[in-house]
């Protein structure tokens, strides 16, 4: 009996101590989900992060446009904060934040495709970061590793000029892993590897057209 409320007593204190410091920690990365900036006043990345932390990080950084990678969860619900307490959808919450919503669906071409060069939602986000009327933006999936990851390296080799060593390398150091950014990973063959970027003169032309659309349609132009 001695010997149970000794272990009883020890589980007490464990939790006193090491249970505060562990919820402020669980408060803190759902509320900011791996959220950081990739290139100041332009492109952002997260996780899923909680409606008050999406309010906090679009308020601080401007935001413009939110888009979402995840197929599974096309409009998320959002709890307020981190014990589940509120719910609201993602989209209702960019429309009160006066914020545009796009998903993108990062899939693989399926085996044996001929008719596509690279997937679908490539084109899609080469299309959305053309238009200046998006920025700044805020890219997220679940965990903000993979998909967020793989959209990141194209912007990275298409506005940055880096190549894909160096778009790799910076995924896997925000978490891709070495396993999965592989060069056997269809993902990355579909995603990184087989990438051909734009030349600035092809870049510089589509931005003209932007323009042109944008002209025609008002002041607000075209959102996502």
């Amino acid at each position: 009996m001695r010997i149970v409320l000794q272990w009883v007593l020890g589980a007490f204190v464990v939790v006193v101590v090491l249970g505060p410091p562990f919820a402020l920690y669980r408060a803190q990365y759902i509320h900011a989900k791996r959220f950081h900036e990739v290139e100041s006043g332009r492109l952002y990345r997260s996780g899923q992060m909680t409606a008050s932390g999406f309010r906090e990080f679009i308020a601080r950084h401007g935001i413009k446009t939110v888009v979402n990678l995840q197929h599974e969860e096309p409009d998320p619900l959002l709890p307020d904060n981190w014990l589940g307490k509120g719910k609201v959808r993602e989209s209702e919450l960019c429309k009160e934040l006066g914020v545009g919503y796009k998903l993108i669906t990062p899939d693989i071409l399926p085996p044996g495709n001929t008719l596509e060069t690279e997937p679908p939602a490539v084109k899609e986000w080469i299309s959305l970061l053309d238009d200046e009327k998006n920025y700044p933006i805020l890219l997220h999936c679940m965990a903000g590793l993979h998909r967020t990851g793989r959209l990141t390296a194209i912007y990275r080799m298409e506005y940055h000029g880096w190549s894909t060593g160096e778009a790799l390398r910076e995924a896997r150091a925000n978490g891709y892993g070495f396993v999965a950014a592989s060069e056997g990973d269809n993902f990355v063959i579909q995603f990184i590897q087989n990438y051909k970027p734009r030349s600035k003169s092809e870049r510089a032309v589509t931005g003209a057209a932007w323009q042109v659309v944008g002209g025609a349609l008002g002041a607000g132009g075209p959102r996502p």
